[in-house]
């Protein structure tokens, strides 16, 4: 990790800290938490949030719920996000996890950051960016979340580390803060979606630190 790329991804938490301030991100429940980043998986995040809404309204919104839920009933609730299938899978499946090993979310809190990392990674259709988002937001664990925001945003800015140091790169730059942590995040996303998805490259402040 080169020194270029930690004063690169500092300038960067700052520049964005400036602009966006306070966002107001995924403030649900653990078990909200944990589906909405099944759900949240190739789909836009309004999405996310009818299924959520829809799984409440059937009862469905909770760990223990889904792990005894009917799979076509559990389809229905998260169709609005495509791969509804898939994703109804994958709910069963972290559902299996959180009451078959552990008895619950609750008792999952007490469990080691790093070991709880590992056996999220264990389910079918859980990959780091997911796990992450399920420690940081669910279990309030400082665990930085790297998503393809800031893979995108990295690159512009100049920064060429493996991908696999992109997390550690952050962890190391930022102090550790739990809301920081979930503030600096939020603040990529919404960068990428104002900017890049827009392709407002012209107008793009990152973009200057590539030199």
């Amino acid at each position: 990790m080169s020194g270029s790329s930690s004063i690169k991804v500092g300038t960067i938490v700052d520049l964005l800290a400036n602009r966006f301030g306070v966002i107001r991100w995924w403030a649900w429940d653990t078990d909200e938490v944990m589906i909405g980043a099944i759900l949240t998986q190739q789909t836009r995040w309004e999405n996310v949030e009818t299924a959520i809404s829809r799984l409440k309204a059937d009862r469905l919104a909770t760990m223990a719920a889904i792990h005894a839920a009917n799979v076509a009933d559990l389809e229905e609730a998260v169709r609005c996000t495509g791969f509804f299938r898939i994703k109804a899978r994958r709910l069963k499946a972290l559902a299996a996890l959180v009451m078959d090993t552990y008895g619950g979310v609750e008792q999952m809190a007490a469990i080691p950051t790093g070991k709880l990392r590992a056996s999220l990674l264990t389910v079918n259709g859980i990959g780091e960016e997911t796990a992450d988002s399920i420690l940081c937001y669910g279990f309030s664990r400082t665990c930085f979340v790297v998503d393809a925001y800031t893979d995108r945003i990295l690159h512009c800015a100049g920064v060429r580390e493996k991908p696999s140091a992109i997390k550690d790169l952050f962890e190391t730059v930022l102090p550790v803060d739990l809301i920081l942590y979930r503030q600096t995040h939020a603040h990529i996303v919404e960068y990428s979606k104002r900017c890049c998805q827009k392709k407002r490259c012209d107008e793009c402040q990152i973009a200057s630190l590539n030199g």
